[in-house]
């Protein structure tokens, strides 16, 4: 069975609730996976959008969360939180850690929620950029599972 990451509040090429926007409560949504290789240590995930600051032209990737070392027995995360024991944070683009949420200043934007399943425990990295992240799990990626929501903000039209 591949890795699979869903989310209960929308589906995949779904809009993504305000709730879990600039314009809510800015938590995180719900997030559950499944079909792990047996041979997980833990996982990272990536939350980003490819689509800033304008979809029509893309001049960045915003970087909205940044997580790793989730342990292998997690299953997910609840809405808001908490994180699963041993899960550390790295920096997202606001220059700190933990989760922002959609906030896009023009047009309807792409989230790209992708789980990384690792065959090891990253040693500690501090608080690393997606960059940095992406550089310590180099080699060690056993598989992969992207959730995809859009959300245009309402105040910006």
């Amino acid at each position: 069975m591949a890795l699979t990451l869903t989310s209960s509040s929308f589906r995949h090429g779904g809009e993504i609730p305000s709730k879990y926007t600039c314009e809510g409560a800015d938590i995180s949504p719900p997030l559950s996976w499944s079909g792990a290789p047996a041979d997980t240590g833990s996982y990272a995930l990536i939350v980003d959008d490819p689509d800033a600051p304008d979809p029509k032209a893309p001049r960045m990737v915003f970087v909205h969360w940044v997580l790793y070392n989730l342990p292998a027995s997690a299953t997910g995360i609840p809405e808001g939180g908490p994180l699963p024991p041993g899960t550390r944070q790295g920096l997202n683009d606001w220059k700190r850690t933990g989760y922002g949420g959609p906030c896009p200043p023009i047009g309807r934007h792409r989230y790209f929620f992708k789980l990384y399943a690792l065959d090891t425990e990253l040693p500690d990295l501090g608080t690393p950029t997606k960059a940095e992240l992406e550089q310590a799990m180099r080699g060690d990626v056993l598989e992969y599972a992207e959730l995809m929501g859009t959300y245009e903000n309402k105040r910006m039209r």
